[in-house]
């Protein structure tokens, strides 16, 4: 067995889809698309001529918690890369991220970056320098400024990879190591909060860990069954640890805590229904459609509708002006997945080295966004692991050593 790879169960898991993590990808991505266009404090007045209370009077006053959808992309993120990097080796790991997350990227950079450029109304179009740095998707820690404010929760991806590859490294995923490593990143997160050391807390982002951790450890019981007190003691600790971040956000932005709080605790059971298997009946093929969406339409949707919404919005009704835009930025997304996503991960799966294609040949799978589904070469869906069935109780461990 190959070093970096390492199970806990007689027997690996068989594979079904999860098609509801599809569902709540898209939903979250909705979420966060509705509040940019109705409820954005600060761009409402420059996309619709007016505040949001005027421009979407009463709505608006719900919309505004949208941007909570971006905490439940993160404990997806969690589950779904934790399911697909089991088995794998950090190499594996580390190819799948790079095929899965840069093709749309790449393309929606350049997108963003050519609408601003002809169409100006509302932002600056980048220079040069910002183009070339926001490709490489290291914009961020350089201060260089997103050519789409949407990229920074790439870059808290990006981290929480970084942090998971070392999980990898450490002789692969068992359910003991997985366990140490969510309750210690917990911890070490909280620790730091207020320690002043800003590289600490860039690496171990305490603000998003427990959505993250929250995700891990509603994957670890779905692959292991919900016996194991351990298990739901990091999913509780990081329910607390992210309610009460979600607090501090509210006060922040002045909006009711218990709101957020409460939001927060419908993430958590709703991906724990999943986490159950109650859902896995749920196998509607438009779900899978929607779910491979979810990441290009992320990618665009915000400077590109705004912009679409600033020329058009004197020709409708505010909220039809949005379901249209909505609606072509989706029929966008499609595009975007079907002309660039599967031919340049085609492309970048025959030319990387053989470990691109993963133990189980899939091309690997994003968190946020992270997609339920992988794109083959041919372009064909491949499902992710997943038990079926009853789980299988740990009996005994395998870790990669000499051939």
């Amino acid at each position: 067995m190959p070093y970096g790879v390492a199970v806990n169960s007689p027997n690996p898991p068989s594979r079904t889809r999860l098609a509801t993590l599809d569902g709540l990808r898209i939903s979250a991505a909705l979420m966060v698309a509705l509040y940019h266009y109705t409820a954005h404090e600060t761009a409402s007045t420059p996309v619709w001529g007016a505040p949001r209370d005027v421009a979407f009077p009463g709505v608006s006053d719900v919309l505004k918690y949208g941007w909570l959808g971006v905490q439940l992309f993160f404990m997806i993120s969690g589950f779904v890369i934790c399911m697909s990097s089991w088995g794998r080796t950090p190499a594996q790991f580390a190819y799948s991220r790079i095929m899965r997350l840069f093709p749309a990227y790449w393309f929606a950079v350049l997108l963003t970056t050519t609408v601003l450029y002809l169409w100006p109304f509302l932002w600056k179009a980048p220079s040069l320098d910002a183009v070339l740095t926001n490709l490489t998707m290291l914009n961020t820690p350089l201060n260089v400024t997103s050519i789409d404010a949407v990229y920074w929760t790439l870059w808290s991806e990006a981290r929480f990879y970084l942090l998971f590859a070392v999980c990898l490294l450490w002789r692969g995923l068992t359910l003991p190591r997985v366990l140490i490593f969510g309750y210690g990143w917990l911890v070490l997160a909280m620790l730091t909060w207020n320690a002043k050391l800003p590289v600490v807390n860039v690496i171990l982002q305490p603000e998003y860990a427990p959505y993250f951790v929250g995700g891990i450890g509603l994957y670890l019981v779905h692959r292991f069954g919900p016996g194991d007190l351990r298990v739901w003691g990091l999913v509780g600790l990081s329910f607390a640890l992210g309610a009460h971040n979600a607090s501090l956000r509210a006060a922040a932005r002045h909006l009711n805590p218990v709101v957020c709080i409460a939001a927060v605790a419908v993430f958590f059971v709703v991906l724990g229904v999943v986490a159950l298997g109650w859902t896995s009946w749920i196998q509607w093929r438009w779900l899978t459609t929607a779910g491979v969406l979810t990441y290009p339409f992320y990618l665009i949707h915000e400077y590109v509708g705004w912009t679409v919404m600033h020329a058009v919005r004197d020709f409708a009704p505010h909220w039809v002006v949005v379901m249209v835009v909505l609606t072509a930025m989706l029929a966008a997304s499609w595009l975007v997945h079907r002309l660039v996503e599967q031919p340049v991960a085609g492309w970048m799966k025959r030319r990387l080295p053989r470990a691109a294609s993963g133990s189980s040949g899939s091309s690997g799978h994003s968190g946020l966004p992270d997609s339920p589904v992988s794109q083959g070469s041919s372009g064909s869906p491949e499902v992710l692991e997943s038990p079926a069935g009853p789980p299988v109780a740990p009996v005994r461990q395998l870790t990669a050593g000499p051939v």
